[in-house]
């Protein structure tokens, strides 16, 4: 089977705009996964570092407090 009928069969059947619809699904979804991990990962990170400013001595416990509520909003 070629496109051409491939193509044909799928307009035919009426199953191209089901398709997309469940393709987009799963695009979003994955994209907010990917978007949340990384997010996750960074606000991990900058707590490490501020940890380990913190252990160095360049920074006291209530600034690095201070710098981790800084980026929070009212309602979390």
């Amino acid at each position: 089977m070629d496109w051409s009928q491939f193509l044909e069969k799928v307009l035919r059947d009426d199953v191209l705009i089901p398709t997309l619809i469940a393709g987009t699904v799963v695009l979003v979804v994955l994209f907010r996964s990917v978007v949340s991990m990384v997010s996750s990962v960074s606000r991990e990170r900058t707590r490490r570092e501020i940890a380990a400013y913190i252990a160095e001595g360049s920074m006291t416990p209530e600034q690095g407090e201070r710098l981790l509520k800084a980026g929070r909003s009212e309602n979390t």
